[in-house]
């Protein structure tokens, strides 16, 4: 009996006592923080729980959007955290070397002190991963690899042709094509995902696993106790069966000649710890996870999107057939190249599709380098940072800027041509346009993301006629009001924010050309 009171009045006491702290931290941020005079939710300025809710529901770039919409350029959105949307804060943020990226990137790594170009935080140690992975990912390398490309893209517009006028969801059709040309990209290694389901969990378990590092970055609370590690039991099997399955496409790389073919490992073997005995413990691990989805998720959800929006709009669609064909004789002359570079309007889909729907639609955060010394104070856009804390930009806030993309909603790939829109107008969009983010820590996929869009909607036009697919089915991918506040849009696609994105859709008809007339819109 004793014992049993004496559990009772020291859990009385432990909960007075985190009840006291809690009440003096909260009344700290409120009033005596350094952040204090920033405007900002005011649940965000107690708790990064705030985003950490958001985060969870895969929706914080919207709530971000509206939250900016409210309170302004400059929002306080966490404790120590403030979100800008100006060019000018755009350029002191991402195209600042005394900044670095934020420590929460950290909470990110497969095995701790493993880093990947994604994860790492030490800037000299980022500069050299990004300057050997680059060249896999560069325009050069793309060149070499387009054969490859090539031939991923040919069964992509096989499959497509064998749908017979069944509905094909580009989400899928499109995450397997990506997977597969990453994995050659990579490894050189064969997933088939397009063709065999067998490897295609990798998919599932790599939006999981964006997901879980989305939560720890934006609410770094749950990954400092643990509180999350019960929820990652549930997925235990898929990810030993996923880390497996990265093992086997590194050990059977690691088998050949480094230099059998064109792919990452030529490029970093000399460079890199491949044949670590424990294979979680080398840095070719550690860039193999992150490249997957880095490469993929680009890619994926650039050309769901493009699919989205080109089928939503018939004069789009018209305008971008007229320039294929008249730029192109037959679909075996479409390759990378003088003649598809020239294809300006559409290029200007691609850049309109990643502004609408960026890959990347979160914030990304970096604070003052560790390694800074100058004593200097951190100027953002006029403002004087304290230490400690953490700045940033939302992508998808900022791309739906009407300062800057007038009409931000509206698809209209015109506003990036110098036919339709003044050369200032341009460039001052061009200055805010950040979809592989700025500087020295870009993403260096944007080769890659071009290339294979270009490719793919190119060829997909001059193959095809198509249209969304009857019904309910014809809906999916667009916004509507049961979605959530932020989604009722029916004409813009939905992204669902996980660091990078996920989402569904859309679902189209294809028709081979000559077997029946085209229709590019929506049926009810």
């Amino acid at each position: 009996m004793e014992i049993s009171s004496l559990v009772v009045t020291s859990v009385k006491y432990a909960s007075a006592s985190l009840a006291i702290y809690l009440l003096l931290l909260f009344t700290y941020r409120l009033t005596l923080h350094p952040l204090r005079k920033y405007p900002g939710p005011f649940l965000a300025s107690l708790s990064d729980a705030y985003a950490g809710f958001y985060a969870s529901s895969m929706s914080l770039h919207l709530r971000t959007r509206q939250d900016q919409l409210k309170y302004g350029e400059v929002m306080r959105y966490g404790p120590n955290r403030l979100i800008f949307s100006s060019s000018r804060a755009l350029k002191d943020i991402y195209q600042n070397e005394r900044i670095a990226k934020s420590y929460v990137y950290e909470h990110t790594t497969v095995t701790p002190g493993v880093y990947s170009l994604f994860n790492v935080v030490d800037k000299d140690l980022h500069r050299s991963k990004r300057k050997l992975i680059g060249q896999a990912t560069s325009e050069r390398s793309m060149r070499i690899f387009e054969a490859t490309m090539m031939e991923q893209i040919d069964i992509f517009l096989g499959i497509l042709a064998s749908s017979s006028g069944s509905p094909v969801n580009m989400t899928e059709r499109s995450k397997r094509l990506a997977m597969d040309v990453t994995s050659l990209l990579a490894f050189g290694y064969p997933l088939d995902t397009q063709t065999d389901p067998t490897n295609r969990f990798l998919i599932s378990a790599h939006i999981f696993g964006n997901f879980r590092s989305n939560l720890f970055m934006q609410f770094p609370f749950l990954k400092a106790t643990r509180i999350y590690t019960a929820l990652e039991g549930l997925a235990t099997s898929v990810v030993r069966r996923y880390f497996s399955t990265i093992e086997r496409i590194i050990a059977s790389r690691i088998a050949e000649d480094k230099h059998a073919r064109h792919d990452l490992y030529s490029i970093v073997a000399d460079q890199i710890n491949p044949d670590d005995e424990y294979m979680k413990g080398s840095e070719i691990w550690a860039e193999a996870v992150f490249f997957f989805p880095a490469g993929a998720d680009t890619t994926s959800t650039c050309i769901s999107a493009l699919f989205f929006y080109v089928v939503r709009n018939p004069n789009v669609y018209e305008q971008l057939e007229k320039e294929i064909r008249e730029a192109f004789g037959a679909s075996k002359d479409i390759h990378a190249g003088p003649i598809l570079s020239s294809c300006r309007y559409l290029r200007a889909c691609i850049d309109e599709t990643l502004r609408m729907s960026p890959p990347g639609p979160g914030t990304l955060w970096r604070e003052l380098s560790g390694t800074d010394t100058s004593g200097d104070p951190l100027i953002i856009d006029g403002q004087v940072i304290p230490h400690g804390v953490q700045v940033g930009i939302n992508m998808y806030a900022h791309h739906h800027n009407p300062q800057y993309f007038p009409e931000p909603f509206t698809f209209k790939p015109e506003r990036w041509l110098e036919s339709h829109t003044p050369a200032s107008k341009i460039k001052l969009m061009q200055d805010v346009f950040n979809p592989f983010s700025l500087g020295t820590r870009n993403c260096p996929g944007r080769a890659m993301a071009y290339q294979e869009a270009s490719l793919v909607l190119a060829k997909t036009i001059w193959n095809f006629d198509f249209e969304f697919a009857a019904g309910d089915l014809g809906r999916v991918g667009a916004g509507n009001k049961n979605l959530g506040n932020g989604r009722e849009r029916d004409d813009e696609f939905q992204l669902y924010d996980i660091v990078t994105s996920t989402h569904d859709g859309p679902n189209l008809i294809f028709r081979p050309r000559g077997d029946s007339k085209k229709g590019h819109t929506a049926k009810d």
